[in-house]
Parts: C-alpha cells; sequence; structure tokens
C-alpha cells in the first residue's frame, strides 16, 4: 500500500514557498510546489491522500477562484489557504466551499502541520470511503433479481415478518435471502446495510 502523502503548494512569494517546501519535505511529504495557480493547473495530477495549500491573494486568480475551478472540474482534494490578509467575505467563502483550515500569515509552522495532517487524514478517510462505495456497487451486482429486491426493502427497514408480507414467500426462505444478501455483499447488520445504502445512494 502507498505510503506517500501529498502537498500540492501554490505561492507566489518565492522565498515562502521555498522554506514551506523544506519543512514539508523534511517531515516526509512529497512536495509539488508552483507559482501560480496556472502552472498548478497546467500540471496537476490527482493522487491521494492529498492536500493542496494555496496563497489566497496571487496577481492572476485568486485562492477562492482556484477553489471554485477545482470544484468545477470534479477535484475533491483537501484545501488550506494561507494570507497575508483577507477579507471576511473571501475566508467565509473558502470555508462554505470546503476549505480544510485558513492560517493568516506569519503562522507558525506547528500551526500549518497540524492544518496539513488534519487534511491529509480527511482525505485518507474519503479515499477509504470512496474505495467501500465501490465495493458496494460491485458487490450489488452480484445479487439476483430477488435478492436485489430483498437488499431494498432491507435498506428502507424492512423486518421479517414484513418481507414475508411485501414478497409473498415463506420466512425460510426470507431468512435465507436475507443470509445471501449479507454474505454477498459483506455486511455484518443491518444497520451497516442501511448505512450504506445510504452512503451509496448520497454520493
Amino acid at each position: 500500500m502507498n505510503s506517500k502523502k501529498y502537498i500540492f503548494l501554490v505561492e507566489d512569494d518565492d522565498e515562502l514557498r521555498s522554506d514551506l517546501e523544506r519543512a514539508l519535505q523534511f517531515c516526509g511529504y512529497t512536495t509539488f510546489s508552483f507559482a501560480n495557480p496556472e502552472q498548478f493547473l497546467l500540471e496537476f495530477k490527482p493522487l491521494v491522500p492529498a492536500v493542496l495549500i494555496t496563497d489566497m491573494r496571487m496577481p492572476k486568480q485568486s485562492g477562492v477562484e482556484l477553489q471554485s475551478e477545482l470544484i468545477a472540474k470534479g477535484h475533491k482534494i483537501p484545501i488550506i489557504f494561507i494570507s497575508g490578509e483577507s477579507s471576511d467575505v473571501q475566508i467565509i467563502a473558502a470555508l462554505k466551499s470546503g476549505a480544510v483550515d485558513f492560517l493568516l500569515k506569519p503562522f507558525s509552522r506547528e500551526a500549518l502541520l497540524g492544518a496539513v495532517a488534519k487534511a491529509i487524514e480527511l482525505d485518507t478517510i474519503a479515499m477509504k470511503d470512496l474505495i467501500r462505495k465501490t465495493q458496494l456497487s460491485e458487490a450489488l451486482k452480484t445479487l439476483s433479481p430477488r435478492e436485489r429486491q430483498v437488499f431494498e426493502l432491507l435498506a428502507k427497514g424492512y423486518g421479517n415478518k414484513e418481507l414475508v408480507d411485501a414478497l409473498g414467500i415463506s420466512l425460510p426462505t426470507v431468512k435465507e435471502y436475507k443470509s445471501e444478501v449479507m454474505y454477498k455483499l459483506r455486511l455484518r447488520s443491518l444497520a451497516e446495510l442501511i448505512a450504506l445504502n445510504t452512503a451509496l445512494t448520497n454520493a
């Protein structure tokens, strides 16, 4: 399993960018740095787990504009904004759009590394969640039409008696179908089935 953790750094201040890059690499992160958003967007390749650290105020494109462009392209990389001065409107817009943190310059190395660790953890969780949803989608394809019907009713919270009434089959047959559904989907409880179905439906 890949143990690398990736940092994309977008900062137009050459000295600060170099300082941040050295600090992050010293802590074991694989770092890609860019002097502007245009260069970053041209060379960006989705990697996980990863975090984008970007200045808020840059000459041609603001951090919020970069964030909006990434969202429009379907990239959900966690973002940490850094800025010497930003308006409340910018900060609120960034956080509403899902920014993990907002650090005002000058910030401590500890504050940055804490924010990065949090963002990496969030991306790791999101990656595992996506893998689990993909596995569930593939597993659902292995169900027979009747098993799929049972699954959908179980996801709605149907109990054994309700399944018997809804499907017009015996209780032993209902239990057999339930057991087969749980086995094929590798689920341990009805609560887990409902939770995963909800997550899949809302993906």
